[in-house]
């Protein structure tokens, strides 16, 4: 009995310490380390996941998401009709394989944001309401396309914007590092949490946003600081919240932890209760594929053209001429191929002479051994295709102890090859180039 009582307290304990990621902590002031039951008003894209990750825009098409807290906090005092002073602190990620509009934290009069757009606007506003003054609209934009109809200073920056998307200030997405005195560049797409501090100061009626890498202490000096008196932009009641509206699919804007407070700093945001981040896994492999396929399809290409190139010079190499008329010559027709592995290539250590009709070489032919002479023809040569042809014809009829015994020839371009027998037992040469004083062959 003793040890279904103590299994009950566990899972007490361990229902209520699930319920402290939605830790309420005043009516002016509320702190979430995760959304797990956090009676949040969500519509449109918007969704809790099960481990209490807020994500706004679930990987939808141009839709707006919206989670908003569900009571309207007082910013104006019931003696002073100033605006009060507040501080909110959120914890966000954003992972996106394209170029994809970013979110906004907002102080707005209502919650019924229907006429907003997505995209561009955030589903926050609209091309007809942006820029009025009864819009009563104060908000922090993390914005990661850059849009000239607002003038945005580039693809990844954070911007303080009232009743208007065109931020009165914004800077680039950085961060004082106190413990170097350097300032340093985040990437709000890289997938990793960042922490983002907005403070107003009714008495100074100063804006200060600051931004740090997760486990990183609120830097000392603020990333953007600018004057401006909000007593004229809220309301007495208003609603504090975020919006969002991804441009294409995939892109995910996560809300880890939130906190709000006025009069006073906000609360805390306890890290270790997070949710965590889903897996990177695609973002990494999405930049290893930036980096490999580039590479690859160059070496493809290489490789593929190269391929190309041997292909077709060997092509070429053995090319041959061939025309109707040879048809009845066939058997006596040798391929270039077989000359050239006779001859090595017509290597000089095989050339036997040269003449006025061009070069002799000496080979054997692979498949027959049979030992040969071919006679390469040159181009400037006086002996044209009519003589080439009065040769080929006369193959195999004529048979003489004084010529030398025509086999067979192999036209290739313009060039012209005769293969002879060859004459162990004479001179060869003389034959062929026409050297004794009664040519034996022409």
């Amino acid at each position: 009995m003793s040890k279904m009582k103590t299994l009950s307290l566990l899972s007490l304990l361990f229902f209520l310490g699930l319920n402290q990621q939605a830790h309420v902590t005043g009516d002016d002031n509320f702190v979430y380390s995760g959304f797990a039951d956090s009676k949040l008003i969500l519509n449109g894209a918007a969704m809790v996941m099960p481990n209490g990750l807020l994500d706004l825009t679930n990987g939808s098409v141009r839709l707006k998401g919206h989670a908003i807290y569900p009571t309207p906090m007082r910013f104006r005092g019931l003696s002073n009709r100033t605006v009060q002073s507040f501080s909110a602190s959120f914890i966000f990620g954003i992972v996106s394989p394209h170029p994809s509009n970013g979110f906004t934290f907002f102080i707005s009069p209502g919650k019924n944001f229907s006429d907003a757009l997505p995209t561009q606007y955030f589903g926050l506003l609209n091309d007809q309401n942006n820029g009025r003054e009864t819009n009563h609209i104060f908000a922090i934009e993390l914005d990661t396309i850059q849009n000239s109809e607002f003038q945005d200073i580039n693809d990844n920056h954070i911007g303080i914007d009232i009743n208007s998307l065109h931020s009165v200030q914004s800077d680039s997405a950085c961060y004082y590092d106190d413990r170097h005195g350097l300032l340093k560049n985040l990437t709000l797409v890289s997938g990793d949490p960042m922490q983002v501090w907005v403070d107003y100061d009714r008495v100074a009626t100063l804006i200060n946003v600051t931004m740090a890498p997760l486990n990183f202490a609120k830097p000392s000096r603020a990333l953007i600081s600018t004057n401006y008196n909000l007593s004229t932009v809220l309301t007495e009641l208003a609603y504090v919240g975020f919006s969002s509206a991804a441009g294409k699919a995939n892109a995910r804007h996560y809300i880890l932890g939130w906190s709000f407070a006025t009069n006073g700093p906000a609360p805390a945001i306890d890290i270790r209760k997070l949710p965590k981040m889903p897996h990177t896994g695609s973002k990494d492999w999405s930049k290893v594929i930036e980096i490999v396929l580039p590479i690859a399809t160059a070496a493809f290409i290489l490789t593929v053209g190269g391929t190309i190139f041997v292909l077709t010079r060997r092509y070429l190499r053995y090319t041959e001429l061939r025309e109707d008329w040879e048809a009845e010559f066939g058997p006596h027709r040798f391929s270039y191929k077989d000359l050239l592995h006779a001859t090595e290539g017509f290597k000089n250590k095989h050339l036997l002479g040269s003449g006025g009709f061009g070069r002799v070489y000496k080979g054997l032919l692979p498949r027959s051994s049979l030992e040969i002479a071919v006679k390469r023809v040159s181009r400037d040569s006086k002996q044209g295709i009519k003589e080439f042809i009065t040769e080929v014809v006369s193959i195999g009829h004529l048979q003489h102890r004084n010529l030398v015994p025509l086999l067979g020839y192999c036209r290739r371009n313009n060039e012209l090859l005769l293969v002879y027998e060859s004459m162990p037992n004479g001179s060869l040469d003389k034959y062929l180039l026409n050297e004794d004083e009664k040519p034996t062959l022409s």
